[in-house]
This record gives C-alpha cells, sequence and structure tokens, in this order.
C-alpha cells in the first residue's frame, strides 16, 4: 500500500512510518516541522525513517489547502494515517484559535483531499480527552464526549463528527483512534515521562498536580502504532475505537517506577489539578480487540525500562 502519514517527523508519527515502512509499505510522511518543541527532535526522527528507501518526507502544512490538494493529486495514496496535529492540553487552553486551525481545519483539508482522490481508508488520530470529566468508568466509546475541557479535545472530537460526515454523504472509510496517554522512545519533551527524566536527571523543578493522586491509561507507543497499522488495513465504514492498555496506573507509581531505575529523586512541586485536567483515564479496548486484533504488550514498567534506556542514551551521553 501507498501510506501518507502526517505528522511523521513527531513522537507516535515517527514510530507509525517506521513501523510501516519496515513491513515494506510505500510510506510518506508529511509534517511542518512547526517550533512546538524544538525542531530539530524531529529533523532527528526524519533522518532516522530516511533509513528506508521506501520511505520519504514532504514538508507541508496541513493548513495548507491547496497545497495538501495538489500532494493528494499528484501522490494517489491508497490510505492515510492522520496524526499531525497540535497536541498539548494546557498549551490548547492559551491558544484555542491555532488548535481549531490545525487540528480540525486542517483535518477537513485533508479529508476533502482524500474523497476527491478516492482514498481507501482515513484512519484519524484522537485522544481520550475528548471523554472529558465522564462518570463512565473505564471510558467506552459510545459515550457522548460532549463536554469536552478544553480546545484541543474540543477540536478533535469535532473532528471525529466530521468524519462521519463525510462517511455518510461521500462514503469515505474513517476510523478515529483515540489514544491513551501515549510514552516510550523518542516522546515529546512536553510529556510527562520526559519532564520526570529530566527533572531527576538535572533537577528541574517540575509541578506534580493533585498529589500525585491521578491516574492514566499509560500506553506504550509501540503499541499505539501496532493498533494505527491494524486500523489502517482494516477499512470499517465509520468507526470510533480506543487504543490504550485498559489498566491504569497511579502517577505516584509513575515516578516511583523511574525514580527507581534513575536512582535518584524527581524535584517535584506540589500543584492542584487543572480545571482542564482529569483525575483519571482509563480504556475499554473491547471494541479494539474485537475489530483490530488489538493486544496491547508491553507493561508499564517494561516501557518506562524502555524510555529510560532511550533518554540515558540520546540524552545524557
Amino acid at each position: 500500500m501507498k501510506i501518507l502519514v502526517t505528522g511523521a517527523a513527531g513522537f507516535i508519527g515517527s514510530h507509525l512510518a517506521d513501523k510501516l515502512a519496515r513491513r515494506g509499505d510505500d510510506v510518506v510522511g508529511l509534517d511542518n516541522f512547526n517550533d512546538y518543541y524544538d525542531p530539530r527532535r524531529k529533523r532527528a526522527n526524519q533522518r532516522r525513517l530516511a533509513a528506508h528507501s521506501n520511505f520519504r518526507m514532504i514538508e507541508a502544512d496541513v493548513r495548507d489547502r491547496q497545497g495538501i490538494a495538489a500532494i493528494f493529486g499528484r501522490e494517489k495514496f491508497n490510505a492515510v494515517a492522520h496524526l499531525a496535529a497540535l497536541a498539548g492540553v494546557r498549551n490548547a487552553v492559551k491558544h484555542p484559535d491555532l488548535y481549531v486551525q490545525v487540528d480540525y481545519n486542517g483535518t477537513q483539508n485533508l479529508l476533502d483531499a482524500a474523497r476527491d482522490n478516492d482514498v481507501g481508508n482515513f484512519v484519524f488520530a484522537s485522544t481520550s480527552s475528548v471523554y472529558g470529566a465522564t462518570k463512565q468508568i473505564p471510558f467506552v466509546e459510545t459515550d457522548p464526549c460532549d463536554r469536552p475541557l478544553q480546545p484541543y479535545a474540543a477540536a478533535k472530537r469535532a473532528a471525529e463528527i466530521l468524519g462521519f460526515t463525510y462517511h455518510h454523504l461521500f462514503g469515505l472509510n474513517f476510523t478515529a483512534i483515540r489514544f491513551f496517554t501515549v510514552y516510550g522512545p523518542a516522546g515529546r519533551p512536553d510529556m510527562m515521562a520526559y519532564l520526570l527524566a529530566d527533572s531527576i536527571c538535572k533537577q528541574r523543578e517540575i509541578p506534580l498536580y493533585n498529589g500525585g493522586e491521578m491516574w492514566r491509561d499509560w500506553t506504550y507507543v509501540g503499541d499505539i502504532a501496532d493498533g494505527a497499522v491494524a486500523a489502517l488495513d482494516r477499512p470499517l465504514g465509520y468507526e470510533v475505537i480506543n487504543l490504550g492498555r485498559g489498566q491504569p496506573v497511579l502517577l505516584n507509581e509513575f515516578v516511583e517506577i523511574m525514580e527507581g531505575l534513575a536512582g535518584d529523586k524527581a524535584n517535584l512541586r506540589e500543584a492542584p489539578k487543572l480545571a482542564a485536567d482529569v483525575v483519571r483515564t482509563y480504556a475499554d479496548i473491547g471494541k479494539a480487540r474485537r475489530l483490530l486484533g488489538y493486544d496491547p504488550q508491553v507493561s508499564v514498567r517494561e516501557g518506562v525500562e524502555r524510555f529510560w534506556e532511550w533518554y540515558r542514551e540520546e540524552e545524557l551521553e
């Protein structure tokens, strides 16, 4: 298959593009290398992907409607994995307009290009944040998700709904995969695992919200990439599917695992839970198991060990 991976120079996108290239797909990456975090990290991911002869990168922005249309018209993709987005719950509160432009309007540009060029399957990276402060635990896809707590979640949920419209009107296969607290090697520097490692090794102070009494469904990036590949391989009409581990772990326990590996303590400052945040995320992954054959393999302890090994090699040596 010829597959477009948007956000291919980013954290999850680079893992997915690598997995697809390794199995022999013709993979085209798309990224705008923005400065939300240091673009040199994305360039490093690009260099690793360039080792695959069946991978190439296009530097473009999903907000460029005409440019996106031209790329689709020229390349004729069989499937799209749309992972390009502005992420970060807290940053979204500061810049809601930008998140709507990228995460919603950018998605519409890709959807239009996909339908105009008969793309067989469109897989959209969504987020567990769409569940907001739901009382339904574990989080299940039938939840209406109509009370997002911040602009990032609102834009992602709106894009999911737009995907249904394009399926209904134009017959586009659209699967939204909702990611739950992804972590692992090459993780973004604004994510908790990376912040925690930096705090331990460089004694940078970071906030510990709600006294660490927050549960997250930490999911290893390799398992997430496996789920995304399965979604690309299975046109399902219209579906929304959770991709998590289904085993929430207390933030304090995650901290203890990392501190144990490092042999030192993090520099933590107590902070109240933010209004844009939730106390618990917990994925019901029964639908992913049934429709995608999804079966996460990496425990949190093993995943943190892999992340720590990468961080020590890449950031400390």
